[in-house]
């Protein structure tokens, strides 16, 4: 009797950690490696000792590793620690700050840091170094997870960001970036010579339907949201070229998916294709050079260069402007290296 009360108090203590409606067009896929594309740190093992002590759920009855996820299964993650909170800490992290008045603040946002906290980013985001720096603000203790954020750029990706600083300023760049009368401009660097050399990249951005994690288009805008990207070529470099995109709507990954799809991946996007060598030559020399250069920028070679709005309290126009970081310099240096070596 004791072991079946201590049986029924363990299956009390047990929480909910993660939940999913599985899309209707999934295919058939195990349930280790759907959810090891949908949770960030976790590996299959992890999955697959949770499945095997019944700590993972379909349609509430607990199913092993190897079990098949269907369109419109509900799949539970049960775990006998409670979720852990997101809360915002603050913590005294160097930040780049380009312009700041009583309003808002702009930042330069060093590649490798994430703007907010969320599963698997706990601390060392931008938010955390905003905590700290604004901790005497109100609009910073209202326990707010992302106080005076008005837009992002991915982790990965370098540049800029403006934040407010107070109520009123945030909805009023909010509103701004909603009907798209923020500018915002890119620099990427992308496999190929895009032809046209300047044009309009259009089609719908949502999630990828086999992974949560990445983005894909919908040309036939069945599902995701409006999105375009506006390009032209600053400079062709061999087998890469140097892109300037202009965002006319902000959506998760935009230009990356864009660029992707239209069939110039940024260099080394790992997860849009862009980490292998996609042009040039079969030559060793070749290879070992484009390796050499994809060591140069372990991550995407995109940098948000110029950020341009209204002020939300005078309405005077701000425009500012980022330089390009030294992993872009170095790598662009190498290529055109190249490029005159060929010539």
């Amino acid at each position: 009797m004791a072991e079946e009360e201590l049986a029924d108090n363990q299956e009390q203590e047990l929480f909910e950690h993660y939940r999913y409606v599985v899309d209707p067009g999934q295919s058939m896929l195990r349930i280790d490696r759907y959810l090891a594309a949908r949770i960030e740190n976790v590996s299959r093992t992890r999955l697959q000792a949770a499945a095997q002590a019944g700590n993972i759920l379909v349609n509430e009855i607990p199913v092993k590793p190897n079990y098949r996820v269907k369109p419109h299964d509900i799949i539970q993650i049960l775990l006998p620690n409670p979720p852990r909170e997101i809360e915002l800490i603050p913590q005294d992290i160097p930040i780049s700050i380009v312009y700041e008045d009583d309003d808002l603040i702009v930042v330069d946002k060093a590649a490798g840091m994430v703007v907010h906290p969320a599963y698997g980013n706990y601390s060392g985001t931008l938010m955390n170094a905003l905590m700290y720096h604004f901790r005497d603000l109100p609009l910073f203790q209202t326990g707010e997870i992302r106080p005076g954020l008005v837009h992002r750029i991915d982790k990965n990706t370098s540049g800029l960001l403006v934040i407010a600083k107070n109520e009123y300023a945030h909805n009023r760049l909010a509103r701004q970036f909603f009907n798209h009368t923020t500018g915002r401009r890119y620099l990427a660097l992308v496999w190929g010579t895009p032809d046209p050399p300047e044009g309009t990249v259009t089609g719908h951005v949502g999630r990828n339907l086999r992974d949560r994690k990445i983005m894909q288009v919908f040309p036939d805008g069945s599902q995701g949201k409006h999105a375009v990207t506006h390009y032209s070529v600053i400079e062709q470099l061999g087998y890469v070229s140097l892109v300037e995109c202009r965002l006319e709507t902000g959506r998760t990954h935009q230009i990356r998916v864009h660029m992707a799809w239209f069939g110039h991946p940024l260099f080394n996007d790992e997860e849009y294709g862009g980490h292998r060598i996609l042009k040039g030559t079969t030559f060793t020399k070749y290879q070992q050079f484009v390796r050499n250069c994809l060591d140069l920028i372990p991550r995407q070679a995109l940098h948000a260069q110029t950020l341009a709005f209204n002020h939300p309290v005078t309405g005077q126009r701000l425009s500012f402007e980022s330089p390009l970081p030294s992993d872009m310099e170095a790598v662009l240096a190498k290529w055109r290296g190249y490029t005159a070596g060929r010539d």
